[in-house]
């Protein structure tokens, strides 16, 4: 996809408006790659001049702090910062809620302070400048309902650059009850994702895509990779599979604009 990297624009003299930080989930996970890929085309549609850090990319330490450790996190957030500084990143965008909240209120308190935006809040920007623009034909009357990632929605209040990218694909959105401030978390916050869960009568995934389910949606939409695995496992969970998709925005932009 002709990704470049910090690197390789340093040795040209070249200086990036704006870093994509890819995140673990979007390095690794082979869903989340799709998401990424789908972000990468946006970016390119836009014509917006970006690189990634590539592998000197390491885990922001989010999930180490969820976990705990402390020590760790600050270990992993210093090397992260003393790269991004010597590159001299001013603008980080970011698709995955948890490195957006951890780069954004975390890092500044260890000498990293930068301008991160989640994917949805830079594509709103994308498009308020005239830079890209959203068909509205291809998903157009769709059924499709919203699930608020915790760290994008209650942790930093951001609720409307998502809706509002979502009511420029045409489609019929429905909101779950538990939505915004009181929208119900996936599970997979706080390092939950790599334990299993305590004793109890459900998993909370099961009762979140429980939620999306009464709005009788054909697209369950969500902003963040973890989110996407676990209304993902809700909806198999719930045999629905064939009826309903679990997609990033990023990715129905893309779909909308046949990229």
């Amino acid at each position: 996809m002709n990704v470049p990297t910090m690197a390789e624009m340093m040795a040209q003299g070249k200086q990036p408006e704006v870093l994509f930080w890819v995140g673990a989930a979007g390095s690794y996970d082979d869903r989340a790659k799709k998401i990424t890929r789908a972000f990468v085309k946006i970016l390119q549609q836009a014509k917006v001049d970006f690189a990634v850090l590539g592998t000197e990319e390491s885990s922001t330490g989010d999930a180490a702090k969820r976990a705990g450790n402390e020590f760790l996190f600050q270990m992993q957030a210093m090397t992260n910062i003393e790269v991004l500084n010597a590159y001299e990143v001013k603008t980080i965008v970011t698709c995955d809620p948890h490195s957006f909240n951890t780069l954004k209120n975390e890092y500044p308190e260890l000498g990293g302070n930068y301008k991160v935006y989640h994917h949805t809040q830079y594509i709103s920007k994308l498009i308020k400048e005239g830079r890209l623009t959203v068909e509205d034909e291809n998903l157009k009357g769709k059924r499709l309902t919203y699930h608020d990632p915790c760290y994008l929605g209650r942790a930093n209040e951001v609720y409307e650059s998502p809706r509002d990218l979502i009511r420029r694909l045409g489609v019929k959105m429905t909101e779950m009850k538990r939505h915004k401030s009181t929208a119900l978390c996936c599970g997979a916050g706080g390092a939950q994702m790599f334990k299993e869960p305590e004793k109890g009568d459900k998993d909370i995934n099961v009762l979140r895509t429980e939620d999306a389910l009464e709005t009788n949606p054909q697209i369950i939409a969500t902003g963040c990779p973890y989110c996407n695995t676990m209304m993902t496992d809700g909806v198999k969970f719930k045999e629905k599979e064939a009826q309903i998709e679990v997609k990033d925005i990023a990715e129905l932009i893309a779909e909308a604009n046949n990229l």
